[in-house]
């Protein structure tokens, strides 16, 4: 009886272990089961697209050239970096010190020889009026003497010579006096242009200094963001963006305006998607700062020729532009960002996460869920997206795994049993 009674004890115990085990077993399948990442299938439009990265650029740029045949040229002034200008806004203005001094001189040289010039013109009238009044006094001269010789038949022989010779004397002075007054009228003449030539050139400095004061300020020919250029005075290696204090050289480019509302993004398209799209075609646009934001817009560009890259290992990249729909004042040249070209559309189509496609048994298969875990479910591929896999075989709301239940733990997870 004794031996009955610990035979039965022991089933029961058995018995209460097994139990215990299975609830444990359920208990933890189901617990692996709330753990696994899930989805929900989605039925509606799916977009087949080609995607590639690329940055932000302006279809339009004005640069900003430095004035040349303006010496001495150092930055004084400079508006913000990716500020936003509008056309006529002053972008750049150098160091104009030396050059208003340059112009005082030249103002006060220009003052002296126009005095000059009014003094010089003020003796000149005074000496031809002198000459005047000496040539009419010896013509008055010339005509007394011309009177008195003509007296020669009523007065004596010896008179008359003496008339003769008075007459003779008057004509000559008239002579050096007509002589005198021509000297003089060359001489001032050419006193008078000299002091002109003297103010023309002074008038000439002072207008060349003053185009240069002008183009110490460089203004904005059209609206756009200000990005400044690379001064390669230093060196390539020490290239830094122009900023106040430094030195420029004529002729060199100091500043860009790209046009904000001519931004596009230009990615770089594989050789082997080429024949894939098309001018006009939809394009959604995410910049890398604003992943929140989609843009969308229209392929507006691809570059006719292949682009070949010197990286190792080389590629070869066709150049595909987004235009955008929409203005953000936000972007800036330069931004990188994710182009997505739509090729096709698909009406009414289930899709899933590329995450959510695996492969048993060499078909394509989703894990779907239902009471008692997850059930692998086969199913066929329409189209594919790097993120987004169009499919038959599920409908849409259904619940997927984004695992495998079955697969191992990755290091450094535990896999719930």
């Amino acid at each position: 009886m004794k031996i009955f009674i610990r035979v039965l004890s022991t089933l029961l115990i058995l018995g209460s272990l097994a139990g215990a085990a299975a609830w444990v077993y359920k208990s933890t399948r189901v617990q692996a089961k709330a753990e696994l990442p899930s989805a929900t299938a989605r039925r509606g439009e799916f977009q087949v697209i080609v995607r590639c990265r690329g940055e932000l650029m302006a279809l339009r740029s004005v640069q900003l050239i430095a004035p040349i045949n303006v010496p001495g040229l150092q930055i004084a002034w400079q508006a913000p970096a990716n500020s936003e200008v509008k056309a006529g806004d002053l972008v750049v203005k150098f160091d104009s010190s030396s050059s208003q001094q340059q112009l005082l001189e030249k103002q006060a040289a220009l003052k002296q020889a126009q005095a000059a010039l009014d003094q010089a013109i003020t003796e000149t009238k005074t000496t031809a009026q002198q000459d005047k009044l000496d040539t009419a006094n010896a013509q008055v001269n010339v005509d007394k003497m011309t009177l008195e010789a003509s007296k020669e038949e009523i007065v004596s022989r010896l008179q008359a010579e003496e008339s003769r010779i008075d007459l003779g004397v008057a004509e000559q002075k008239m002579r050096a006096q007509e002589a005198t007054d021509e000297l003089h009228s060359h001489a001032s003449d050419g006193k008078i242009a000299s002091l002109k030539r003297q103010r023309d050139k002074a008038q000439q400095d002072i207008d060349v200094t003053n185009e240069r004061l002008a183009k110490m300020e460089m203004h904005a020919p059209s609206s756009g963001v200000v990005v400044y250029l690379n001064n390669y005075s230093q060196g390539w290696i020490n290239a830094k963006p122009f900023k106040v204090g430094d030195q420029v050289w004529g002729g060199s480019g100091i500043a860009e305006l790209p046009d904000l509302l001519t931004l596009a993004l230009k990615g770089k398209l594989e050789e082997i998607d080429r024949g894939r799209i098309a001018v006009g075609q939809d394009v959604r646009i995410t910049v890398d700062p604003f992943p929140e934001k989609i843009y969308y817009g229209k392929l507006s560009a691809i570059s006719p020729l292949v682009e070949q890259s010197f990286d190792w290992p080389p590629t070869r990249n066709f150049r595909a532009t987004g235009s955008f729909n929409e203005h953000d004042s936000r972007l800036r040249p330069g931004m990188n960002g994710r182009l997505d070209i739509t090729i096709e559309r698909i009406p009414d189509a289930v899709s899933i996460p590329a995450a959510a496609l695996f492969t048993h048994l060499g078909r394509p298969t989703v894990y779907v869920e239902d009471a008692s875990g997850w059930k692998a479910r086969e199913v066929q591929v329409i189209a594919r997206n790097p993120d987004e896999v169009a499919i038959k075989g599920i409908e849409g709301g259904t619940k997927i795994a984004l695992a495998e239940p079955d697969a191992p733990p990755k290091p450094g997870e535990s896999k719930a049993k």
